[in-house]
């Protein structure tokens, strides 16, 4: 008989600071930034530090049928999967990968620029604003 765990507890636990950080991002790299840093803390947290985690160990992908990819790291890891496939865990970050999808459409459509900006940032620009050459 499988049990199912519940981390519901954990996910309240994050959300405020994981909204706050959502709606004060300012490109769509921030948000995928702060979508990466509250999946470690959720599953940091569920996992009590059995697993140790990296910064690509979780990203947001919305071309994948989910919205969100977990590293083959992670994934090979037995502490991590035993868990990941007997709780709400994979939910949870669906609902964080959900929110952040949301907004970074907003970002992307409403600040395009903000978003190029800091991918590819330009000398030129900066030389322009404080008229050099």
């Amino acid at each position: 008989m499988n049990t199912h765990v519940s981390f519901s507890r954990v996910e309240q636990e994050i959300l405020p600071k994981y909204r706050d950080n959502i709606n004060h991002a300012k490109s769509t790299e921030d948000v995928k930034k702060f979508f990466v840093y509250a999946a470690q803390e959720l599953v940091g947290k569920a996992l009590e530090g059995r697993v140790s985690l990296e910064y690509e160990d979780f990203r947001l992908d919305f071309e994948l049928q989910k919205p969100f990819h977990v590293s083959e790291r992670l994934l090979e890891n037995q502490n991590f999967l035993e868990v990941w496939e007997t709780s709400d865990l994979p939910h949870i970050v669906a609902r964080l990968a959900e929110t952040a999808h949301n907004h970074y459409l907003r970002l992307d459509t409403k600040h395009p620029d903000r978003t190029e900006s800091k991918m590819f940032p330009s000398p030129g620009r900066v030389d322009q604003r404080h008229g050099g050459h």
